[in-house]
């Protein structure tokens, strides 16, 4: 996939190194979408089958929905709609729980909140949950995985890459583990969808969560993929209507689902030259980075997304980095958990220290991101930090 131009008038606001958080949308998206919005367009509601409007909508949407399970190697017949990553977690955690009766979840301690709220919540409930550590470089072992798995155990669910430090799961060995002992696997792969092959058949996936505005589409619309055979078995979370096999009722919203289908199109068709393109520029911003002393690279050197990085700098506070680089768009952790000062809770969960987790920030290049972004950042955290550092010792 070539390297898009972006407009003047982006290159005046802040270096966006940010992708993690959420992606602009591709204008080749934006074009798709208008399609759906206007009188001329297929605007019309996908469940209207009485007329021409309606008929032409659900096309749009079933042709999206063939983007999107073409992306997974999955049945299109097995990609439900949803608002988003956080509702597909939902859908999943709840929907196979409720489904089942009850009994013991398997997850990580440093999964995105969609799941570890939906986890606990499911606690308050009367199940029972068991949360398997990453390692220090912020892996999972699939051994653990496997040892915490119990005769009562209703689903696993370990996320495919991190969404605060990028390092990617084998979530393979995990679905070989799971579906031989019968036990449903559930992965959030709202991070790496479309940046990483995913094979649910190879991957032996039951349940797969994807988003998105993660590669370039919509906010607001997201899929949760549910394995039709064998079948998984899931209650319904949102009632009204029965749409989208009874597991998800509500209007669709044609031109957030064509958006996603487009953009699901444009990452399996970029997928590996993209990705080796934007890891290129990782690789090119942390030899900037790894040079400014006390930096620490936080998760595995080499088991992580292609774009993304996090850092921690020694001696020197977060926020106040943050604060300093008014002219660099990144983040401290999650966008979701961000309006906390406290250490990002995934950072915990690897072992590291909180003074450390408090000087670490989370920097990630994307599509639209160009050499002379990376190099101005790298400059310019260089010279903040170093001030910082200097300010601290004085």
């Amino acid at each position: 996939m070539s390297e898009a131009v972006v407009p003047t008038a982006a290159r005046e606001r802040a270096v966006y190194l940010d992708y993690s958080a959420t992606t602009p949308v591709d204008p080749r998206v934006a074009l798709k979408m208008n399609e759906c919005l206007l009188m001329d367009g297929e605007f019309g509601n996908p469940a209207s089958t009485t007329h021409a409007y309606g008929w032409d909508a659900a096309e749009r949407v079933e042709e999206a929905r063939v983007h999107v399970a073409a992306l997974i190697n999955a049945d299109p017949r097995a990609i439900v709609w949803t608002s988003g990553a956080t509702e597909s977690d939902n859908l999943a955690l709840k929907g196979v729980a409720e489904a089942a009766g009850g009994g013991h979840l398997v997850t990580t301690s440093y999964e995105h909140k969609a799941v570890l709220d939906t986890a606990k919540y499911l606690e308050g409930e009367g199940m029972q949950v068991t949360y398997v550590a990453p390692g220090p470089d912020g892996v999972v072992d699939p051994a653990h995985v496997g040892r915490a798995v119990r005769d009562d155990t209703f689903l696993v669910s370990v996320m495919h890459a991190n969404n605060e430090v990028g390092t990617i799961n084998d979530i393979a060995a995990i679905g070989r583990l799971c579906r031989k002992r019968g036990v449903p696997f559930h992965t959030d792969a709202a991070q790496s969808a479309g940046k990483l092959p995913l094979d649910v058949e190879r991957d032996c996936l039951d349940l797969v969560s994807i988003s998105a505005h993660k590669i370039y589409g919509p906010k607001g619309i997201g899929a949760l993929y549910v394995r039709r055979e064998p079948p998984v078995r899931i209650a319904e979370q949102i009632h009204g209507g029965g749409h989208e096999r009874g597991m998800r009722s509500g209007t669709l919203a044609t031109h957030q689902i064509v958006g996603m289908g487009e953009a699901c199109r444009l990452a399996r068709l970029g997928t590996e030259a993209e990705s080796r393109r934007i890891a290129e520029l990782r690789g090119r911003l942390w030899s900037h980075i790894k040079q400014i002393p006390g930096t620490r690279l936080n998760g595995s050197p080499t088991e992580r997304l292609p774009g993304t990085l996090n850092v921690a700098f020694d001696g020197v506070d977060g926020e106040t980095l943050l604060m300093a680089l008014d002219d660099i768009a990144l983040s401290s952790g999650s966008a979701c958990t961000s309006a906390t000062v406290e250490p990002s809770y995934v950072l915990r969960a690897m072992n590291i220290d909180d003074a450390l987790a408090a000087s670490s920030l989370r920097i990630t290049v994307g599509r639209f991101t160009t050499p002379s972004d990376v190099d101005f950042a790298g400059r310019r955290l260089a010279e903040v930090v170093g001030t910082l550092q200097h300010s601290a010792l004085s």
